[in-house]
């Protein structure tokens, strides 16, 4: 993009009639419509907005490399190898062949798995931040995620570092069935590691988390953390509605909802999150914060670090 396209608005051409489908027309990437309110949003709002609808608030789903960028002190961090497991272990058969999935997964998001890690520092302090991500397979929990997220705990405990998980999830992953449920005890395992060597395990719920990755670590912070409006649970809740044949309260499974229930300790806005994870991990090591300002995502964003993870 040029300097047109990124502070130039431009009609959408797509929406007035005939001219839509001729050469010239607006690029894809240039507006993006807010999945809750139906807006559209120029590509240059969405991202000095941290990818939060401007109109409705609604949190959209972000990436490691937007993760990163957003959180870690500018430049400050390098990302952790991903692990090596077997592609198929099962030899899975279904409608769709295994592998051919985890390709195109792979060639959608140009990343080998559900889930990154990167070790760097936040106004100074040492962490492990690890990602897992929606847009790789629903976030499915499989060998690749678990054994990502082992070596990632097992470092940060090495390393002396808070470990800070942002998670998406829909749950196990099929595929790979009891290998898959294995990965739960197996984090669950490292959890407790990280307790016993003293190091705070913050946990970032996002839109949306489910099944048994809600059920076992993504549940297990010292301190549980939530965007706004992401949805929690363990089953659907439409699921749940036909099994109980009951009517379910309004906002049932938001984050809002489960606040005012006692099973998230804040709802924090995208904006607020650095400076929130901040204050709780020198608050958890008894650290005392520095004195300059929090500098802002924007500035992050433009960092070297946000270059490497590109």
């Amino acid at each position: 993009m040029n300097w047109i396209t990124n502070y130039v608005r431009p009609r959408i051409k797509g929406f007035m009639g005939g001219n839509a489908g001729r050469s010239g027309d607006t690029p894809e990437n240039l507006w993006r419509k807010c999945p809750s309110c139906g807006e559209m949003v120029f590509h240059r709002d969405l991202t000095a907005g941290l990818f939060v609808c401007p109109n409705c608030g609604h949190h959209m789903r972000i990436g490691p490399a937007e993760r990163f960028a957003y959180v870690f002190d500018a430049g400050s961090f390098s990302e952790l190898p991903p692990p090596l497991v077997p592609a198929d272990p099962l030899r899975f058969k279904g409608e769709k062949k295994y592998p051919d999935e985890i390709k195109a997964a792979r060639g959608k998001t140009s990343r080998p798995e559900a889930f990154s890690a990167a070790r760097g520092t936040i106004d100074g302090l040492p962490v492990m931040v690890a990602v897992q991500p929606f847009d790789f397979l629903g976030g499915s929990l499989g060998l690749g995620v678990g054994e990502g997220l082992v070596e990632a705990m097992e470092a940060a405990i090495a390393e002396k570092r808070a470990f800070i998980l942002f998670v998406a999830s829909g749950g196990a992953r099929m595929q790979e069935g009891i290998l898959s449920l294995m990965q739960m005890p197996r984090a669950t395992i490292c959890v407790d590691m990280l307790r016993e060597a003293g190091l705070p395990y913050i946990v970032v719920l996002t839109d949306p988390t489910f099944g048994g990755v809600s059920a076992s670590y993504a549940m297990l912070g010292d301190i549980q953390i939530a965007e706004p409006g992401a949805q929690i649970g363990f089953t659907g809740a439409r699921v749940i509605e036909q099994t109980i044949r009951e009517k379910l309260p309004q906002g049932f499974q938001r984050a809002e909802y489960l606040l005012a229930h006692g099973m998230l300790d804040m709802v924090v806005h995208r904006k607020d999150m650095r400076v929130t994870l901040s204050q709780v991990l020198h608050m958890l090591l008894k650290k005392a914060r520095p004195r300059a300002k929090t500098p802002s995502p924007a500035n992050a964003r433009n960092g070297n670090g946000a270059a490497r993870t590109a």
